[in-house]
């Protein structure tokens, strides 16, 4: 089944290359279906990559889903030009009277300042206070993560010694658990990380399980099970070349960056990547998608809340 995107929006001659079925509002209007409403908070400075990366698996699953973008009005983004952001996103202002199947909050580049002195902190926490009522199942992602555990659980984030980047092995906490359902007992998932979240603070909080982790890693997914919200600290959707760009890029910027782990052939960066966790993105999306959102969320989606 297809996903319903804003006409024109430039991820969309990526995905038809890829067979990725895609259908615009135009189109859409025209069926007679129920489709999954999801908002994406997209907080990254270049906003089309990350666009194209979780479309592509929202894409690719038997379901029809329609989708609207959102950004902060309380700062607007520098990477990304004020017309690209009228023709295709709306604010909070907009959509805060609707309701929502599925929410995605996605990472930001903000790692090493506290969470209050974000400049939309605020608004983000008024944003993740309204999902609580307003959407039926949250899944944040990285730095989106960080801020979800911290804001609903007063979890904290600790700056590491030294970064977190590369492709790393990860095995699962729980058994028979619907969103790594068809998952190998082990997995490898991308990381780009400065801070993390430490198992100790997150097994205080009852309402907390820890599903997934990775020994050199550390904690993969967490979850609020009863609330259906889910805390994915790593990237399985990234692109092949996305951990390569930000090595060559903090190369370049004299930032000295250790080679990502696992991620090429021999450790050698002159080479191309090896893809190791397409499949596992593709399955993470649609079980969420499938058991967490389409099964559980009420036909009359003005009854969530």
């Amino acid at each position: 089944m297809p996903i319903k995107i804003p006409n024109n929006l430039p991820a969309t001659n990526i995905l038809e290359k890829e067979n990725i079925f895609v259908m615009d509002a135009d189109r859409a209007y025209k069926q007679d279906i129920r489709p999954l409403k999801i908002l994406i908070l997209n907080l990254m400075p270049i906003k089309s990559v990350t666009e194209t990366q979780l479309l592509r698996l929202l894409g690719n699953t038997p379901l029809q889903v329609e989708v609207d973008f959102i950004y902060t009005a309380t700062y607007i983004p520098t990477h990304t030009s004020e017309d690209y952001l009228t023709e295709f996103y709306g604010t909070f202002k907009g959509v805060r009277k609707k309701k929502y199947d599925g929410f995605i909050i996605t990472g930001a580049p903000v790692e090493f300042m506290d969470f209050e002195e974000v400049a939309y902190w605020n608004e983000l926490a008024e944003i993740m206070e309204w999902s609580k009522k307003n959407v039926w199942s949250t899944f944040h992602i990285c730095w989106g993560a960080q801020a979800g555990l911290y804001y609903h659980y007063g979890i904290p984030k600790y700056i590491l010694p030294e970064k977190i980047s590369g492709v790393y092995r990860h095995k699962l906490c729980v058994e028979h658990e619907k969103l790594f359902r068809g998952f190998d007992d082990e997995f490898f998932v991308p990381h780009s990380r400065n801070t993390e979240e430490r198992k100790s603070d997150i097994e205080k909080v009852p309402a907390l399980k820890i599903l997934a982790e990775s020994d050199e890693a550390g904690v993969y997914a967490i979850a609020n099970l009863e609330a259906r919200q889910f805390f994915i600290t790593g990237h399985a959707e990234y692109d092949p070349n996305t951990l390569n760009n930000e090595y060559h890029r903090d190369v370049k910027a004299g930032l000295n960056p250790n080679v990502p782990q696992n991620y090429y052939p021999n450790d050698d960066p002159t080479k191309k990547p090896v893809v190791k966790w397409r499949s596992v993105a593709h399955l993470l999306f649609a079980n969420w998608l499938n058991y967490y959102v389409y099964q559980e969320t009420p036909y009359e989606i003005d009854s969530i809340g």
